[in-house]
């Protein structure tokens, strides 16, 4: 639970020696920013706390120990000085809203146990004249202080205390355990002289007593368990990580070798508490799919062996910043640690459980209303006293449960501090503390992480030397959110946001009470556990005050006018619904679809879908991810619906699964749009329930088709029917068993009519007597089995209905126009999400492998493919959102010339981008063991599919020559 330990941190996981440039900026619960007394100088507030003499000494004796400050300037590591007062600059007034008892902390530089924290704490407020301090009143600020020992001030360890709010009482009968609360460095002021330095080895103390084992039965086990453990010829040592209040997480040393354990608390603990199991668990799943998280080496459930269950794995060198401010670095470092923080946070939401086998590893759907009533379980059964507080946020909390649809990983405790980062670089290296993992909604971790930006200030945060303020390179709240939802894709406009913020501070309320409870029984795993007692009750007022409040306008609302395409609120959520469908249920699925279509290719089944996908298009129903192709169903625009599409085309089977699939999609917006209701009921109702699917059947073998008006394949009349006669080939979906209907283009006039006039398409049921199914056509050798494959099929005087005929006689080119209108430009957007699927693939190669003793994309020519590979594929993305608005806008009529450029650009820059990704792979690049050899295939084919890219490219310098031609009159 938070905060966490420093479960894999190096041993000194700061930057550096200098409290300048550490990147830590300390190493305590609590490290305040002290100056000197208002009004005072440093010299004259030292000059007014001369300490007095120590019992059994004699004043000279005691001067000794008590030198006086040294003169500004001097340096400090020749510090020595008796006795120093100054105010924390890090704690300001807070408002009257927020006034509660003060906490108090006494710092010591002693090499003993302090005697009596109380009297000293007294004696420091006589000298240092504070009138608020000893009364019980809010103070401006705490007061500090400080005794030297004789000596220099630099690698000093120091003590705090926490003393009662009335420092006028006796410790005992305010019920306070004055216990060393943790080791403290201060990062004083500019004004201060005196700087003392972090330890070495800050993050790491002796075992507490409650918490120490058997060393010889943990070596012992781990000789026999641990690989590579008995080789080690050292003696075991162990030491306790001081931070984190939940499960005790210790460094294990032999020779120069490093581990870290981690194990229950002894004694009795809250129920579904301390699930080491399950942290074991999920560490292993994400470090078997790269993500960044300490290698797990063993897990032991015999609780012989040191008391407690337990598990070890690897221990991580690199930074932690225990101070969400990160003092110490530039703003830009800064920016760079929060941005590779949170692209960290979505790429952890991204993905998928099924391929960490995770299935089972939460409950899924109903997981807020699940935290509410876990976390105030767990707060009944640890509380001391009644917080009204904490129940009217209960309450409200209940009332104002959001839609629950979103599931995924989430980490449960996912902060700065939670983080290792790598020692010299702004990158991510290891996420700790998976104790409260499991699924559920993301956005409870995307607030977690922003608690700190609405602390109250009447609270010292936890793990934090000062509040956050105007601190350069921090990002806003608002700037995590959207960069989060940029790397996730999905609307900036987070809904809710107030309930997720309020049960956030009711799960730290909930947290901070479990701490106490445990530092009551003893249990507690760290020294300053007993400071939690008072931080429950400030916890819940503000998770009150946030849930009444109203963000708005929406976190990170964009402004449409500095967007060049503007989503709808619905094609975003849809979207957002459809990237989580993808992960969690399609990409884990793709293998098996793989795999079922190669060991079918040459059986009877190798036209059948695997059952998985009849599975998916049952779910993808139920979610409502269903015919997002159509605006009059969908309610989606162009722009909407091109986003969706690019990202169903990273998987070769997606857009079946959401029913968006060619030809169906085109075939039934010809029904859509030019169907009579007859057709429409008989034909168009079961392909848009997905009942049966389509066929399109316009290119001939014996014509160069290119030229539309060139078919020739007949459909004459003939009383009430229509006899169609002809051949014709690469009819996509033709194969499929479930293929009932055919649209078919064909001459129906005479020679005299306009060339455009001549042609008209027709409703054919493949059952027809006269429909012959001739061949499947490969596809540079792939048959496209899960579109039912590209047929030549021959039409032997089919007779249909009249009525059967689409719109009217002559109509076939007007059809075509609306048809390959919007259908194409899906077409082309998912193209670009094939061409991003090849260059995530691309780069994560030339990531893993190695030639000529240098990582691929070290070369200089793979980096430059990288490059260019993004470059083509925005600039595609944006000339198809731009074809998408224009149809939006203008219609498909008007937005032809964008139409016809995106036809010629998706497919090249795709072709591109994916010959790269298959040089980088090599041969493997055009085996069946990966995608890229099918992509290929299918994208070049559509620099065929609706024309050539000779015919598009006339038909835009045509009409830019129209368009230039209207300008110059203007001009002149």
């Amino acid at each position: 639970m938070s905060p966490a330990p420093a479960a894999a941190a190096a041993a000194a996981p700061r930057c550096s020696a200098d409290p300048a440039t550490r990147g830590g900026g300390g190493d305590a619960s609590h490290r305040p920013h002290p100056e000197p007394e208002r009004g005072r100088s440093p010299s004259e507030a030292g000059a007014r706390a001369r300490p007095e003499p120590e019992r059994g000494r004699s004043p000279s004796e005691a001067g000794a120990r008590a030198r006086p400050e040294p003169e500004r300037g001097r340096s400090t590591r020749d510090a020595e000085s008796a006795f120093l007062c100054f105010r924390c600059a890090a704690v300001t007034t807070p408002p009257a809203s927020e006034s509660s008892s003060p906490f108090r902390f006494l710092l010591c530089a002693t090499t003993r146990p302090l005697q009596s924290p109380v009297r000293m704490y007294q004696r420091l407020v006589a000298c240092s004249g504070d009138a608020n301090c000893g009364r019980g009143e809010a103070p401006e600020a705490f007061i500090l202080g400080l005794q030297a020992m004789a000596g220099p001030f630099t690698n000093r360890t120091f003590q705090v205390f926490r003393l009662p709010p009335s420092c006028g009482r006796s410790a005992k009968r305010q019920g306070w355990s004055l216990r060393a609360s943790g080791v403290l460095a201060m990062r004083p002021s500019a004004e201060t002289v005196i700087q003392p330095c972090a330890s070495r080895e800050p993050e790491m103390a002796e075992v507490l007593p409650q918490h120490k084992f058997e060393l010889r039965s943990l070596d012992d086990y781990l000789s026999l368990h641990l690989p590579g453990f008995a080789q080690l010829e050292a003696t075991l040592s162990v030491a306790q990580y001081r931070f984190g209040q939940s499960n005790p997480t210790f460094c294990l040393k032999k020779g120069a070798q490093a581990y870290v354990l981690r194990k229950k608390p002894p004694g009795p603990l809250l129920p579904k508490a301390h699930k080491i199991d399950r942290e074991f668990e999920i560490q292993k799943g994400l470090y078997s799919v790269g993500f960044p998280v300490p290698k797990p080496l063993l897990y032991c459930s015999d609780t012989s062996v040191i008391g407690t269950e337990f598990y070890v794995m690897e221990h991580i060198q690199g930074r932690i910043f225990r101070d969400f401010t990160v003092p110490g670095v530039s703003p830009a470092e800064c920016s760079a640690i929060y941005v590779a923080m949170i692209e960290t946070l979505a790429r952890l939401h991204s993905l998928s459980i099924q391929s960490l086998q995770l299935e089972g590893y939460g409950r899924g759907a109903g997981y807020c209303k699940r935290q509410v009533s876990t976390w105030m379980k767990q707060y009944q059964a640890a509380a001391h006293q009644e917080i009204p507080a904490m129940n009217q946020l209960c309450d409200w909390l209940q009332r104002n449960l959001p839609d629950d649809n979103e599931e995924c990983l989430i980490h449960g405790d996912f902060k700065l501090d939670n983080i290792i980062f790598h020692p010299k670089e702004a990158r991510v290296i290891a996420v700790l503390d998976w104790e409260l993992s499991t699924i559920g909604h993301p956005l409870s971790d995307l607030a977690h992480l922003s608690l700190f930006y609405f602390w109250p200030r009447t609270i010292p945060m936890i793990n934090q030397s000062s509040y956050v303020q105007d601190t350069k390179g921090l990002p806003s709240m608002e700037e995590l959110v959207s960069i989060y939802c940029h790397c996730r894709g999905i609307s900036p406009s987070v809904s809710n946001w107030n309930f997720f913020m309020a049960l956030s501070f009711f799960k730290m309320a909930g947290i901070a009470q479990g701490v106490y409870s445990r530092y009551l029984l003893g249990n507690n795993s760290s020294e300053n556990s007993f400071m939690f007692a008072n931080i429950v009750k400030p916890l819940a007022e503000r998770g009150l005050q946030l849930a009444k409040r109203t963000f708005c306008p929406p976190l990170s609302q964009l402004d449409p006018k500095s967007q060049l395409f503007v989503q709808t609120r619905a094609g975003w959520k849809v979207l957002s619904r459809v990237k989580q469908f993808m992960e969690q249920h399609i990409l884990p699925a793709e293998q098996e679809v793989i795999e079922f279509y190669f060991q079918n290719q040459n059986s009877v089944d190798k036209w059948r879908k695997p059952l998985v996908i009849d599975k998916l298009k049952e779910m993808a129903k139920e979610a409502g991810l269903w015919n997002l192709f159509l605006p009059d169903i969908s309610g989606l625009s162009q722009v909407d619906y091109a986003f969706i599409a690019e990202e169903t085309g990273k998987c070769f089977f997606a857009p079946d699964v959401f029913n968006c699939q060619a030809p169906d999609t085109g075939n039934m917006e010809v029904l859509h749009l030019f169907g009579s209701p007859e057709q429409k009921q008989q034909w168009l109702e079961p392909l848009l329930e997905g009942s049966i699917t389509s066929a399109f059947c316009m290119t001939e073998p014996d014509v160069a088709s290119s030229d539309a008006t060139n078919i020739e394949c007949s459909i004459q009349r003939d009383g009430d029917s229509y006899v169609i006669s002809g051949r014709k080939w690469w009819s996509s979906g033709a194969g499929n068993p479930k293929c009932k209907i055919a649209i078919v283009m064909g001459r129906t006039g005479n020679s005299s009519e306009s060339r455009h006039g001549q042609h008209s398409m027709i409703l054919v049921p493949l059952e027809t007597p006269g429909v012959e199914l001739v061949r499947p056509l490969s596809v540079f050798g792939y048959m496209d089995n899960l579109h039912g494959g590209h047929f030549e099929v021959h039409f032997n005087h089919v007779r249909v209905p009249a009525t059967n005929l689409i719109l009217g006689e002559g109509k076939g080119f007007a059809i075509a126009q609306g048809r390959l209108g919007p259908g194409r430009i899906h077409h082309c957007m998912r193209t670009v999400g094939l061409a991003e699927r090849a260059l995530q693939l691309m780069c994560e190669r030339a990531a893993q492998r190695v030639a000529f003793k240098k990582k691929l994309y070290e070369h200089e020519v793979v980096a430059h493919w990288i490059a260019e590979s993004r470059i083509a594929i925005e600039q595609t993305r944006l000339l198809t959102l731009k074809a998408a608005h224009s149809i939006d806008t203008v219609g498909s009529v008007h937005a032809r010339k964008e139409i016809a450029m995106i036809k010629v650009a998706a497919p090249r820059a795709a072709c591109a981008v994916i010959d790269r990704a298959i040089q980088v792979f090599g041969a493997a690049g055009v085996s069946q063991d990966y995608p890229l050899a099918n992509m290929y295939a299918l994208t070049r084919t559509l620099r065929l599919a609706d024309g050539p890219d000779e015919v598009h490219l006339s038909a835009i310098a045509r009409m830019e020559l129209q368009d230039q031609a209207r300008r110059l009159p203007a001009r002149m």
